[in-house]
């Protein structure tokens, strides 16, 4: 395929962008942005959380709130979206300029099942059920959804993380619009499902004279994916121009900053004396059973996790790595005693898979969980005081104790103390990260297991937690399970890597051995896939 960069010099103009501007009361959000978007081309907009990446486009389609002033013009078919009224607008969106969200748990409507929430568009515009069933099933199968006939009748709670993403994306193309604005598309999504889908988009963007705006802080898919890039901060645009100058020679000392991938590498490897293990995990399997007919028996099973073997010592860090589905949060969930499982979890001599709750519950200080979503995780209703200091009820402390632990843990998590009385929605998608970690270490657990902590955050806070967790390690004597699909994150902070693919483990070793010495194709191309 030719490179996305060559695009056609006398395409159509599709939208015209001058001069946007978006002010709250007390700050310009987004200052003076200008681009234009030909058909057939990708303009990305990158920068880190706060810097108006996203407000730009929801501009565009009318999606923000009555108090924030805009000005400008967004021209679109010789129209300026800006100014549109909101039956206008509800003509263009979906039809014309479809918009894929980063988050795809709350984009979809958890009561509609798949095929109607692909399907009913079509339905609307007056297709019939049977073509709209041959066309739904046709978009799953191109955004790489298998056995997509099974998947119709499902809700999104029923699918993974990926395959959530992989449903709106569907969706969004269903018709066929001019402009498909991406909201990070892929952070849900492991580095070959990645590719696949931006392939995929590619492709539909040269072949159908679609145009994209790719909203991202992934710095790889904008240099393999887009013609022109934005790069802004703080609502300022440091610069822009053609993807080759810009990842080149760029010019602001910013774009330099974000090119920045060097995340620093894992602490010095732990001893793996037997008296310093933590975990050990002995046939340890997954399976959920197939309930079918009218009195809901057990039919069949499916296998989420091949029964594996694992040992983690203190101070060791070990990655789970893998696509989408192999398998990799089931083993957490097990691990954590949140799902049943086969096997051993041996957890400091004590096997927890054979203990009742209540036996459990005061060992539940020594292992915690940091979950993908953090904005889920933290309860809404509560101040970031009541999070932290919630699992510290069982302990028996006295008020002034509880306290100066939620501020200790507050410090270490590099927070200020102030932040006590903030609720989740007041914090930035990295401070929320580090209010789910500062909730597990104020308990002063031996083990973490992090479930995709990192994945929807932007490169530079990013670097800024792997950098924590390694000082948090090396001071506390920590351990953790690392899940992930960010093989730079892995490398940066996992003594040892375990790859797994279709529920089995298909390899398990040392870091620095996985990156230069990898023995299955499929890490290989894994590796591939994550290289700057």
């Amino acid at each position: 395929m030719h490179s996305i960069q060559d695009v056609n010099k006398d395409a159509k103009l599709v939208l015209s962008v001058r001069h946007l501007q978006i002010q709250n009361q007390q700050q310009d959000l987004v200052q003076n942005l200008n681009f234009d978007l030909h058909a057939g081309e990708t303009v990305a907009i990158v920068g880190e959380s706060g810097s108006g990446k996203s407000i730009s486009s929801l501009a565009m389609l009318g999606l923000l709130p009555d108090h924030l002033k805009i000005t400008g013009e967004a021209n679109f078919e010789g129209q300026n979206l800006l100014t549109m009224n909101e039956a206008g607008l509800r003509q263009v969106r979906g039809q014309k300029i479809a918009m894929i969200f980063q988050e795809p748990m709350t984009a979809l409507n958890p009561l509609h099942r798949v095929e109607k929430i692909i399907g009913e568009p079509l339905l609307l515009n007056g297709i019939s059920k049977q073509k709209v069933r041959k066309r739904v099933i046709d978009l799953l199968t191109d955004v790489g959804i298998p056995e997509p006939e099974e998947k119709l009748s499902r809700y999104p709670h029923e699918l993974s993380g990926g395959q959530r993403q992989r449903v709106m994306i569907a969706a969004a193309l269903a018709l066929e619009p001019d402009i498909i604005i991406a909201d990070e598309p892929t952070t849900a999504l492991d580095v070959t499902l990645q590719a696949q889908v931006l392939n995929l988009l590619q492709l539909l963007i040269l072949n159908h004279d679609m145009a994209m705006i790719l909203i991202s802080h992934d710095l790889n898919l904008v240099k393999r994916y887009a013609n022109q890039v934005i790069v802004m901060n703080k609502g300022r645009v440091e610069e822009k121009g053609a993807v080759r100058d810009i990842f080149n020679a760029p010019k602001a000392a910013y774009t330099k900053h974000l090119l920045d991938h060097d995340f620093g590498e894992a602490n010095p490897t732990p001893s793996d004396d037997p008296s310093h293990l933590v975990l050990s995990l002995h046939h340890v399997g997954v399976k959920f059973p197939i309930k079918k007919g009218l009195l809901n028996r057990v039919k069949d099973y499916f296998v989420a996790v091949e029964p594996l073997d694992l040992r983690l010592h203190e101070c060791e860090s070990i990655g789970i790595v893998g696509e989408s589905g192999s398998g990799k949060t089931s083993l957490a969930l097990a691990v954590a005693r949140l799902i049943e499982s086969d096997g051993l979890i041996v957890l400091f001599n004590q096997d927890l898979n054979k203990l009742k709750e209540s036996k459990l519950r005061p060992l539940r200080t020594d292992f915690q969980m940091v979950f993908q979503d953090p904005f889920s995780s933290l309860n809404p209703r509560m101040t970031v005081e009541q999070i932290i200091g919630e699992g510290l009820a069982l302990k028996k402390l006295k008020t002034h104790e509880i306290s100066a632990r939620i501020d200790e843990a507050l410090q270490k998590v590099e927070l200020p103390i102030d932040f006590k009385q903030r609720y989740p929605h007041e914090l930035s998608g990295g401070q929320r990260q580090r209010i789910a970690l500062a909730r597990a270490l104020v308990l002063r657990p031996k083990l973490i297991i992090f479930d995709e902590p990192t994945s929807a955050l932007d490169r530079t806070t990013q670097r800024a937690i792997v950098k924590l967790l390694r000082q948090l390690q090396a001071e506390f004597h920590i351990s953790y399970l690392f899940i992930s699909h960010d093989l730079q994150v892995v490398k940066a902070l996992c003594h040892k890597v375990l790859v797994l693919r279709h529920a089995k483990v298909i390899e398990f070793q040392s870091t620095a051995n996985l990156f230069t010495q990898p023995k299955t194709d499929y890490t290989k191309q894994l590796i591939s896939a994550s290289q700057y």
